[in-house]
């Protein structure tokens, strides 16, 4: 059940995403397109309140209780740059709007570019490792919290994986070509 209740948030919030942009541009009542984009934080309470009261009735904390946690983790991380990202593209195509904004592609400007996208998958993976632990807590010592704790591994390598990233970029930033600099 919780891994359909998953898929059904992920169509949902695609469904309310093209929705909430369609009243706001092809229709243009933009107040209505916000309050449809506004129902999608339900989406991942509905999951979080389901998923504990299905460990609460017995289940065995399992990859699917683990899935459920990173999936409202990465909502929170990365939903609002995924809703602006699509909101630019939908005002370009749609509404005569300006093309999207690209990312920078050297200097600083670049380096600020990759410290703010790993801000937002280290947010992502310290909410989903915040409510993996709130998980290992509800469960307590009754049940096997293993794959609960395997979840929280993965959320680590995301944040380590993308500090390197970030870092990498800090310490040997991309220049121009005909820049110069050695």
């Amino acid at each position: 059940m919780v891994v359909t209740l998953i898929v059904a948030c992920e169509v949902a919030f695609w469904l309310l995403l093209a929705g909430g942009l369609s009243l706001r541009y092809l229709l243009r009542m933009p107040r209505a397109g916000a309050a449809l984009l506004l129902v999608e934080p339900v989406l991942e309470l509905v999951l979080l309140v389901v998923t504990a009261m299905d460990l609460r009735n017995g289940a065995s904390a399992d990859w699917k209780h683990g899935l459920a946690a990173v999936y409202i983790g990465f909502s929170v991380g990365l939903g609002h740059s995924t809703l602006k990202w699509a909101d630019q593209r939908f005002a370009h195509r749609f509404a005569g709007g300006p093309p999207p904004v690209k990312p920078p592609k050297y200097g600083r400007e670049r380096t600020a570019h990759e410290w703010r996208t790993a801000g937002r998958w280290i947010l992502a993976a310290l909410v989903a490792a915040a409510l993996l632990q709130a998980a290992v807590w509800y469960v307590g010592d009754a049940g096997d919290t293993s794959s609960l704790r395997a979840w929280q591994s993965k959320m680590y390598w995301v944040m380590g994986i993308n500090l390197i990233i970030a870092g990498s970029y800090t310490l040997w930033p991309r220049r121009a070509p005909g820049a110069g600099g050695s």
